[in-house]
């Protein structure tokens, strides 16, 4: 099987416009800004660095915009909940595996946290149990997470419990952490809601949905669409049915503005995937809104 990791910096590259040594050299904001009075050394201001952090002085001695980088007091350790119920198996809207877009997500996170000096640890599973392994601060770490993830929605059988996953992290995890929550597109429930106010309390929470294929298409597609969980098969003269289009678009809408509402209402930061094409873009654009929120 090839690395999960290496598929995961390929993207990186496509999607990165700035020329230099590394993938991730200076174009990615981290997950957490970690800042101290421990000055470490300057160079050269890029595009995405705070104003505030300008050398005015040495700037001025050196003709070009320098920029002061500080050795942060602590690392930080991110915990991605990922739900690996069967409904996970299913197709993204891009057509394409949604397991494939949640190891994606978590892979670009996860790299882009282990540039940055912090640890992490995963937690899964589905409506069978949860499980968590253990806090990793490698390459090599982040690639047995991310294969672990990818094994757990090919084995699950269990439909998905996006509220055990929520309700497990509350109660066993009590060390702050950046809990990155990756599921689909289920409604939420009013479950959610109380696991979710408890848990923004304890940790800074960011959501990431992944937007489910739609389960109507034309005719001309010749595509089977069944259920993950039920199994049971849409029926032919169903497809491109615009009553039913309509019907399933208004509902989907109106589940995901209650989602959002109660993300902003708790100050939870929020992405939505929809498929794998522009999944990196939509993450650094999340990145780059929390960077500017903490200003």
């Amino acid at each position: 099987m090839p690395s999960l990791i290496t598929q995961v910096k390929s993207k990186l590259f496509i999607h990165s416009s700035r020329k230099s040594l590394h993938a991730l050299d200076g174009a990615y904001a981290s997950l957490l800004h970690g800042r101290s009075l421990d000055f470490e050394d300057l160079r050269k201001y890029e595009y995405g660095d705070q104003v505030r952090d300008i050398d005015w002085r040495a700037t001025a001695r050196m003709g070009t915009p320098l920029v002061k980088r500080h050795r942060a007091q602590r690392m930080h350790t991110v915990m991605f909940v990922v739900d690996t119920g069967r409904s996970m198996s299913a197709l993204a809207r891009d057509e394409r595996s949604k397991k494939e877009l949640a190891i994606l997500a978590a892979g670009v996170l996860g790299v882009l946290a282990l540039r940055h000096g912090d640890d992490f640890t995963l937690v899964y599973g589905d409506s069978a149990g949860v499980r968590r392994r253990a806090a990793g601060r490698s390459e090599g770490a982040l690639e047995h997470a991310l294969r672990t993830v990818d094994h757990a929605i090919d084995d699950s059988t269990a439909p998905s419990d996006r509220d055990a996953l929520l309700s497990y992290v509350t109660r066993t995890i009590s060390r702050r952490m950046i809990v990155v929550v990756i599921t689909d597109e289920a409604p939420i429930t009013p479950e959610t809601e109380r696991v979710l106010r408890r848990l923004r309390v304890q940790h800074d929470v960011l959501w990431l949905t992944l937007r489910d294929a739609e389960p109507v298409l034309d005719h001309t597609t010749g595509t089977v669409r069944s259920d993950v969980d039920s199994m049971w098969e849409v029926p032919d003269f169903v497809q491109g049915d615009l009553d039913i289009v309509r019907e399933l678009t208004a509902q989907t809408e109106a589940d995901a503005v209650r989602l959002a509402e109660v993300l902003k209402r708790m100050e939870i930061s929020h992405g939505v995937l929809a498929g794998q094409d522009d999944a990196v873009s939509q993450l650094l654009q999340l990145l780059n809104r929390r960077s500017h929120a903490r200003l």
